[in-house]
């Protein structure tokens, strides 16, 4: 019997082995199937990364071709991977958001492949028609182009400056934006650009102050206030009270200043004046249908601009920035307003890793909160928005644990947030202020509020319209 049997088990084994043979080169065949840059990648490059990799823009390389793009593959693999590309810090638990700029785990896989088969090319008769771009701007060719009026030049060695330019619109009516894009002329030196409508004087007879004239007024109450001058940069005193939790303040944290309607960073952000802004990874405005902002007839246009040598420049440079505005093309149904919920009372101590402050506001009616936006310098670690409404439910309306000063973002509600009247939008933020935050430029200063980027601010920009307006029945006769 065992002579019997030896065969039957050397025979069972072969065609199990076989077996395993067979769907080992099955397994292979499918693991080795070949991926390429023109037939699987460059679509997903062309989606997802060439808005900002491509001539003229930030990045430092284009997507558009195999030539330009083969020499950043590892890195591109490395970025993609960890999810530092594209960049994107909501929590992905908290809202839904109509630009989720995050990667697919099939497009990151597709990518990471390509990679690791050696990055080829293909066949370029695979490759999809590259996307059409408007030269110089992301939202499309604009209806009008504005820019500040005239050159800054910023010599090497320059301080960080905050610089004021006004410029005329030359409107004889009523405009509404849909979209809109700030630009810097010089990114080597423009750290941000905020864009504000100033409205002309009111038929009333009433005065309607500029940002100039506001600032000066500032200035001649320093004594009294929170707040002091260091040449062209805003800071808060190092003596000045300190409230961490400044949701009990009148103010809600915005402070004795700019009576509330500051941005956080110099003149002019009230509630419906801010048009546009730029900063790194942010520089386009584009909202929903019907959602616009209105730039009355005989309006002004303040550009605020934060220049820095924090790219350490080499020899004289100018800047001319601008913005690019393209209109509602029908009647609009809602103007949309902004709202800087900030403090400005804060003190992050020295060597703290977890600081927390909070700022608040309260909405004054019915209304809806179209997008959000953190800002923060280089200490800056995480924001979070709570809405705490009038029945007292609490909700985390969106969150941001990882900020990165160098992206800062906006995020679009894919479905705008209802905030009844009296709800208060709680914003939470943490620094790192720690020898373990790299970008910390000195971990031994306590910090408080401050124009340049090595002091600290927090401001939860919001975007947002007004339930009972209908713009409908005036707008765009």
């Amino acid at each position: 019997m065992k002579i019997l049997r030896l065969p039957m088990i050397v025979l069972a084994c072969v065609v199990c082995a076989a077996l395993l043979a067979l769907q080992a080169s099955q397994a292979s065949g499918k693991s080795a199937k070949t991926v390429t840059f023109s037939k699987e990648v460059a679509p997903i490059f062309n989606k997802n990364c060439a808005n900002c990799h491509r001539p003229g823009e930030a990045a430092p390389f284009s997507t558009l071709t195999y030539k330009d793009a083969r020499p950043w593959a590892k890195s591109i693999r490395q970025q993609v991977m960890n999810r530092t590309m594209p960049p994107w810090h909501a929590d992905p638990h908290v809202g839904q958001w109509a630009n989720d700029a995050r990667l697919s785990q099939k497009d990151i896989d597709t990518i990471v492949a390509w990679v690791d088969g050696g990055a080829l090319e293909g066949n370029p008769k695979d490759l999809p028609p590259a996307p059409k771009f408007s030269e110089g701007w992301a939202i499309g060719k604009p209806d009008v182009i504005l820019d500040m009026g005239k050159d800054y030049v910023m010599k090497p060695g320059s301080p960080d400056e905050i610089q004021y330019f006004t410029v005329e619109t030359n409107f004889t009516e009523d405009k509404y934006v849909q979209f809109v894009e700030a630009r810097p002329g010089n990114r080597q030196i423009v750290h941000h650009i905020i864009a504000f409508i100033q409205p002309p004087p009111k038929t009333d007879g009433s005065k309607q102050l500029s940002p100039e004239e506001r600032r000066k007024m500032r200035e001649a109450a320093m004594r009294d206030n929170i707040f002091y001058q260091d040449g062209f940069l805003t800071k808060v005193k190092a003596d000045a009270p300190v409230y961490d939790n400044a949701c009990d303040l009148p103010s809600g944290g915005n402070g004795s200043k700019r009576d509330g309607s500051g941005d956080g960073g110099g003149e002019g952000g009230g509630s419906s004046t801010l048009l546009a802004g730029y900063a790194p990874g942010k520089n386009q405005e584009i909202w929903p249908a019907g959602t616009v902002k209105k730039i009355p007839a005989g309006s002004k246009i303040v550009f605020q601009l934060h220049y820095s040598a924090f790219l350490n420049p080499t020899g004289e440079l100018k800047d001319r920035s601008s913005i690019g505005m393209i209109f509602a093309k029908n009647p609009p149904d809602r103007e949309l307003k902004t709202h800087p919920i900030g403090n400005h009372y804060f003190k992050i101590p020295a060597g703290a890793e977890n600081h927390k402050a909070t700022a608040c506001w309260t909405a004054p009616e019915d209304l809806h909160i179209v997008t959000f936006m953190p800002h923060l310098h280089m200490r800056g670690k995480s924001m979070e928005f709570k809405a705490i409404y009038p029945d007292g439910r609490t909700e985390v309306i969106c969150n941001v644990p990882k900020y990165d000063f160098n992206w800062q973002l906006v995020y679009y509600a894919k479905k705008p947030v209802a905030v009844p009247k009296g709800t208060k939008i709680l914003v939470t933020t943490t620094w790192d202020n720690s020898s373990k935050n790299k970008f910390n430029p000195d971990p031994t200063k306590d910090i408080r509020w401050g124009d340049p980027t090595y002091e600290e601010m927090t401001i939860g920009w919001i975007d947002y319209t007004l339930d009972k307006q209908n713009l409908k029945t005036t707008a765009m006769k």
